[in-house]
């Protein structure tokens, strides 16, 4: 994965042009930065699909070079792809002021077979896949890895049961469930068809009464 990539200065002309720097290898891009007016480029887009791949993805932070400029720190803040090829038509990046505290969202990736699952047949349920955080630029953690190997039937994982340590601030919802083991089928099948049946049973000693 590069940690520098190099741009060009455009001067915006509209599809036509945008379509001559495809044509040329490169990609139209715009860089943003707090309190400046946005910066047209050109790149190289293998360096960017590179870094959107790599595992800390969109949050990687990265110099850009500009030609004839100062190099910038930055991150992808949106990106565009061809709807038919797949192939990266346009990026946008973001200036990171590496003084400053950034909140972003980091990925969540599960390790591990539960207990719940290996043992009781139980099924595992990733909820939720992402989290909020705030932290410094350098701070930014790739991934978040959870060990789900403990995991019964019905136990959880919730936002607040993640430690990041002390750099790293959560601000998901404590109470948000990130995975959790569901029970086997045939249980909640049993479970389902139990609630059904109680309602009947009701209605049934009601008529007997009258």
């Amino acid at each position: 994965m590069p940690t520098a990539i190099e741009a060009q200065t455009r001067i915006p002309e509209g599809k036509n042009a945008n379509r001559r720097i495809r044509k040329s290898g490169k990609i139209p891009a715009v860089i943003y930065g707090s309190g400046k007016e946005p910066e047209a480029l050109s790149l190289d887009p293998v360096s960017i699909r590179a870094i959107l791949r790599s595992e800390s993805g969109r949050n990687t932070i990265f110099t850009v070079n500009i030609e004839g400029g100062e190099p910038h720190s930055a991150m992808v803040k949106e990106y565009q792809l061809d709807p038919v090829k797949g192939k990266l038509t346009h990026v946008d990046l973001i200036k990171i002021a590496m003084d400053r505290l950034l909140i972003l969202t980091v990925n969540v990736e599960l390790v591990g077979e539960p207990q719940g699952v290996k043992i009781d047949g139980g099924s595992l349920d990733f909820v939720t896949r992402s989290i909020e955080v705030e932290c410094m630029p350098a701070d930014i953690p790739d991934l978040i890895k959870l060990e789900v190997g403990s995991l019964r039937v019905n136990d959880y994982i919730r936002a607040k049961d993640i430690n990041l340590g002390d750099k790293v601030r959560i601000l998901t919802e404590p109470e948000v469930v990130i995975a959790t083991v569901a029970p086997p089928q045939k249980d909640a099948a049993a479970a389902v068809a139990a609630a059904a049946a109680e309602p009947e049973v009701i209605k049934k000693g009601k008529a007997e009464e009258k």
